[in-house]
């Protein structure tokens, strides 16, 4: 497991661990938090000396009542934040199957599957740049 210094989250960055979460039909699993209109991938902010793995495990458990398993780790990714202006997201993505049926808990107010190709939801930068052109390359979805 690769040890992540948290204490890098200065004001202006934040590092998070997030799912890529599919369906049978290919459909990507993304969650809006409240306050917020932006959808996302599930996960969240690593805590001080957490591992990613552990991270994504934690917050997928508290967001959507889920056990996973981690199939692949996808990479290490910088774009700009969904809902935090003038800020850097740094983001340790995993492909990971859920073990039960998702729902919604903790700060998350919404969500909803969306295909790979979608034009109308308001999404994240990492899932619109990062998430979803992986996909479709690399899952052939």
């Amino acid at each position: 497991m690769e040890k992540v210094d948290v204490k890098k989250n200065t004001a202006k960055r934040i590092t998070v661990a997030a799912a890529i979460i599919l369906n049978e039909a290919g459909e990507l699993l993304v969650v809006r938090k409240k306050n917020t209109h932006v959808f996302m991938q599930v996960g969240g902010k690593l805590e001080v000396n957490e591992p990613p793995e552990h991270a994504i495990a934690r917050e997928i458990k508290e967001e959507i009542g889920c056990d996973i398993q981690i199939d692949q780790f996808v990479g290490r990714f910088e774009t700009a934040t969904a809902n935090e202006p003038d800020h850097q997201l740094v983001s340790y993505v995993y492909l990971a199957q859920l073990k039960q049926t998702p729902q919604i808990a903790a700060e998350i107010a919404e969500m909803k599957w969306v295909t790979l190709d979608d034009q109308v939801t308001a999404l994240a930068p990492l899932t619109r740049e990062v998430v979803m052109p992986w996909c479709r390359k690399y899952l052939k979805i």
